[in-house]
């Protein structure tokens, strides 16, 4: 049981109030602002998919004012080097002349981490990445270095230019908690958007909690209880992933090579836990759980070679799935 004193109540009246603030300043993305809450309020970390110039910068810029943590940004190039990220150990003299080794925090020491186009770096870079995210530390010179907590990483990718890029290794990409697709503004988002980045007025932000009470509302998310009733539903909903399931569908046989890891059913149960405290709940539901699986399952599914051929998407995979899962379920 968590030692928050926080309430349920307390937990949806500051989320709301961090939504809020965050969507004075970015325009619409709704669903974009909504998953990366979710995944910072679940101690996760998130990699965004989207064409550059959506305000993937800015979002996690105004997050850090919002609930007042330390901001940094990395921009991965095919020549940055994992000290570059994590740090190093310098030599270093003191005022009677004695040398020692003295360690040079990277910008990974932050609470919230932009990693921007994170698959334009090589994969030694890459993987430079993999214990900060997962274990909330790092390690340079057999000495390790913990993280500040809160820690948060946004990791951004361009779906478009693919010259010159890396793809990321499964491993890594089971590390991130969600997967959000970034749609471009509509007609009337642009307007506004042009209107407020365009003008003379700023729009000043107040900060509405700190670091600690968004350990205590990621605290608080993680006491919800589940039923079994509910932890069987997201596991069936993994298992229908893997082509090899007596559940699977046709879709998932065809063009699945590898279906979610137990990391998918994880992240289904906990952002599931979240979403229903941000609507006043402190249950689950099944259908917390099939509102979220996109984001949840559109990286962990591994596509064959046909389905690359014909075009075929993960999230169109995951339609098929829900649809087999729910209609198996009457």
């Amino acid at each position: 049981m968590s030692d928050t004193t926080l309430t349920t109540g307390d937990f949806r009246n500051i989320a709301t109030s961090i939504e809020t603030a965050v969507s004075q300043v970015i325009v619409g993305q709704h669903d974009l602002i909504r998953y990366t809450l979710i995944t910072l309020l679940a101690g996760g970390n998130a990699l965004l998919e989207g064409v550059p110039g959506l305000g993937k910068t800015v979002l996690v810029r105004t997050i850090s004012q919002v609930i007042d943590c330390h901001f940094s940004r990395i921009q991965f190039t095919p020549d940055l080097m994992p000290a570059d990220i994590v740090g190093t150990n310098i030599i270093a003299e003191d005022e009677t002349g004695k040398r020692t080794f003295r360690f040079v925090r990277g910008p990974i020491f932050a609470n919230l981490v932009l990693a921007d186009e994170i698959n334009r770096a090589t994969p030694k870079t890459q993987s430079a990445m993999l214990e900060a995210m997962q274990e909330k530390h790092v390690t340079v010179a057999r000495q390790t270095h913990q993280l500040a907590a809160p820690f948060f990483v946004l990791a951004t990718q361009n779906p478009l230019e693919m010259d010159g890029t890396y793809p990321l290794p499964e491993a890594q990409l089971d590390r991130f908690f969600f997967k959000i697709s970034v749609f471009y503004p509509s007609v009337e988002e642009l307007v506004t958007i042009a209107k407020q980045t365009t003008g003379t007025e700023a729009i000043e932000l107040t900060p509405v909690a700190d670091g600690k009470t968004i350990i205590e509302l990621q605290q608080l998310a993680r006491a919800v209880p589940v039923a079994r009733h509910v932890l069987k539903a997201a596991a069936r909903l993994v298992r229908a992933s893997h082509p090899d399931d007596e559940n699977a569908c046709q879709e998932v046989r065809q063009f699945v090579r590898y279906g979610a890891s137990p990391r998918g059913m994880q992240a289904l149960i906990l952002a599931g836990k979240i979403i229903a405290l941000l609507d006043g709940r402190y249950n689950v539901a099944i259908a917390d759980l099939q509102s979220i699986a996109h984001p949840v399952l559109r990286h962990r599914l591994i596509l064959n070679f046909e389905a690359e051929v014909e075009g075929i998407q993960a999230d169109m995979i995951i339609d098929k799935i829900l649809e087999g899962v729910v209609s198996k379920k009457k």
